[in-house]
């Protein structure tokens, strides 16, 4: 019987699970957000964190988070923020559509040689990839120290979705609007086939790396709505 109580005013120990997914959620956060962060960087963080949300999903299931219950009313804030968090993803995707778009229309003028038409097409993309930013600033990604661990865990990882998000399309721009956006436009330069040749490989392997993205933040989308499915079938329970 000692033991017993001895062992009821211990502290509880989270779940090997859980904390595993607090970790991996600051490591992927750090990982996007290294300056030398590119497409295939994005790309890997958004496999990966929706395999942290899957993980996520499985915590609910412990008997350690049954708590949920007990403190609905943070669970069902969280629950709102999450159907924000699914309209953005699917604002982002969309975007994602226009930029490839964009940047298809982009490899046809530079093939034609039109100097003007190209021009146009970067600031259309830059223009496009500025706007896909919007939204997210008007996105609460704040997270809660409070509340029991799966819903402090699942605002890390909503505010760790933004974060990535926001990394993506603050990258996308400099992919052709960088320093040496100059590379890209034929105005002050002689026609030539060879730099032609080489900067529409480089178009179609961003054309390739807009398709990734797009497959990325799909998947993203589809664990957060199972996330949220799940969150209300404990809610409902």
């Amino acid at each position: 019987m000692a033991c017993h109580q001895r062992s009821t005013s211990l502290p509880s120990l989270p779940h090997p699970a859980e904390s595993n997914v607090e970790q991996d959620l600051q490591t992927l956060k750090a990982h996007v957000s290294s300056p030398s962060a590119t497409i295939d960087t994005i790309c890997d963080g958004l496999r990966r964190l929706g395999d942290l949300y899957g993980c996520v999903e499985a915590m609910m299931c412990l008997p350690s988070n049954q708590a949920v219950t007990q403190q609905r009313k943070m669970a069902e804030e969280e629950l709102d923020r999450s159907l924000a968090l699914i309209d953005l993803c699917n604002a982002v995707q969309e975007s994602l559509v226009e930029l490839k778009t964009t940047v298809q229309e982009l490899r046809l003028v530079l093939k034609r040689g039109d100097d003007a038409a190209v021009q146009l097409k970067i600031e259309s993309f830059v223009r496009l990839a500025k706007k896909a930013h919007k939204p997210l600033k008007k996105t609460t990604s704040k997270g809660t120290a409070e509340g029991c661990r799966v819903v402090r865990v699942m605002a890390e990882a909503r505010e760790t979705v933004v974060y990535l998000l926001e990394s993506m399309l603050r990258l996308l721009p400099k992919q052709i609007d960088g320093p040496s956006a100059s590379k890209w436009s034929l105005i002050s330069n002689r026609f030539q086939k060879r730099k032609v040749a080489c900067e529409e490989r480089q178009l179609q392997a961003l054309e390739h790396g807009m398709g990734d993205l797009g497959d990325g933040v799909e998947l993203l989308f589809r664990r957060l709505i199972q996330s949220r499915v799940a969150l209300l079938n404990i809610l409902s329970s």
